[in-house]
C-alpha cells in the first residue's frame, strides 16, 4: 500500500512537469501584427514586411498620442525600404504612450501596435570652483609654497632615514650566519 501511494505521487509530479514543459515550449502569446515597433531614447521606429510598392510608394506610418483617435491626426511618415523590409522612424518623441499604425500604399493596414516611450534621464551638470593656479604637483604639498627651512628639515629627515637603513643592513650582513 505504501509503494502505490509513492508511485501515485511520483506520477502526478511527472504529469505536472510534462504539462509545464509544454507550456514553456509554447512560449508567450504574441499579438498577431504585421509590424514591429521599438524605441531608442526619444526615437520610435517601426518595421514591416507586409507592404508592396505601388507607384513608388510603400505606404505611410502614423504615430498617435493618447489624445488622437485616427490615422490622419498622428505624425505621419512615409515608409522606405525594399521588398524584404520597410521602415519608418520618428525622432524627438516625448515620454508617453503612443500607438503606431502602418497603412500600405494599396490601402491595407499592415498593423497597429502600442509603444511606451520612457523619459530620458539627463545628468545634472553644475559648475565647481577650480584652483586659481591649477594643481601644484611634485614633491610635497599641493597648494602651499614651503620655505627653505622646511625643505632643509625634510631633506635631513630623508637623509637620516637612508643612513639608518644602510647602517642596519651593513651591520646585519657583517655577522656570520648562525644556526
Amino acid at each position: 500500500m505504501r509503494n502505490s501511494s509513492l508511485f501515485l505521487r511520483s506520477g502526478l509530479t511527472v504529469a505536472a512537469a510534462s504539462a509545464l514543459s509544454f507550456l514553456v515550449a509554447a512560449g508567450p502569446a504574441e499579438a498577431q501584427s504585421g509590424i514591429s515597433v521599438s524605441t531608442t531614447g526619444s526615437t520610435v521606429s517601426v518595421t514591416t514586411r507586409a507592404c508592396t510598392n505601388v507607384n513608388g510608394s510603400w505606404g505611410t506610418a502614423s504615430l498617435l498620442n493618447s489624445r488622437q483617435a485616427n490615422f490622419s491626426q498622428g505624425r505621419q511618415v512615409s515608409l522606405s525600404g525594399t521588398t524584404a523590409l520597410q521602415s519608418a522612424a520618428w525622432s524627438n518623441v516625448s515620454a508617453g504612450t503612443y500607438t503606431v499604425i502602418v497603412i500600405c500604399s494599396d490601402g491595407t493596414t499592415a498593423g497597429t501596435q502600442s509603444v511606451i516611450v520612457s523619459p530620458s534621464v539627463r545628468p545634472t551638470i553644475s559648475a565647481t570652483a577650480s584652483p586659481s593656479r591649477g594643481v601644484m604637483g611634485g614633491v610635497g604639498g599641493g597648494s602651499q609654497d614651503y620655505g627653505t627651512l622646511t625643505l632643509v628639515g625634510g631633506g635631513l629627515l630623508v637623509g637620516t632615514g637612508v643612513a639608518a637603513t644602510a647602517w642596519y643592513l651593513r651591520r646585519r650582513t657583517s655577522k656570520p650566519y648562525r644556526l
